[in-house]
């Protein structure tokens, strides 16, 4: 593909995940949560223009930089995300301000990536933002996941009269025998 439409496919992938996260999501764990990623793989590696023939030991640590920013990216984003389990089991998120900090940060880093690239004279194209978006999306909906599936079990086991409260971060534990007093 070319660069104008990987560029075209970054903006719109970044555009659609980045105004669905910040809205309250239900997060199915039962989904294929790793197309996305892999279709943005696939075409990320099918340009044959990744590597810079004159500078491959460079361009290569320079991809290997992006992959580490992107997949840091996707485990911050992850990590930040809010998470909660509402009264009939489903497991909902919302990216909190956090996550915003955690998308500038990995913005900024690729940016002085691209930046110190266009120093040492390496040619880049749009394909190695590419996969590193797909890894930010993988490990992010990976991570995601694994979250909502460990929550939504111990929400499971919360149908015990002795625990309350399944949102993520709400470590108060009442017990119901207290309450009835």
């Amino acid at each position: 593909m070319s660069g104008l439409v990987n560029t075209l496919v970054i903006v719109a992938v970044v555009a659609l995940v980045i105004v669905r996260q910040f809205r309250a999501n239900r997060v199915d764990t039962d989904r294929r949560w790793w197309i996305l990623p892999g279709v943005l793989a696939v075409i990320a590696l099918r340009d044959h223009g990744l590597l810079d023939a004159h500078h491959h030991t460079a361009s290569v640590l320079l991809i290997a930089a992006e992959l580490t920013v992107g997949l840091a990216t996707g485990a911050g984003w992850a990590w930040t995300t809010r998470v909660w389990v509402e009264p009939d089991g489903a497991v909902w998120s919302k990216s909190t301000k956090a996550s915003a900090g955690v998308w500038g940060v990995g913005i900024g880093l690729r940016l002085g990536l691209f930046a110190f690239g266009a120093l040492l004279g390496v040619h880049q194209n749009s394909s190695a933002l590419l996969l590193a978006l797909a890894g930010t999306l993988l490990v992010r909906s990976g991570i995601l996941r694994w979250r909502a599936q460990s929550l939504h079990r111990s929400s499971a086991s919360a149908h015990q009269p002795s625990v309350h409260g399944t949102a993520y971060g709400d470590h108060e534990v009442r017990s119901a025998w207290k309450e009835r007093v």
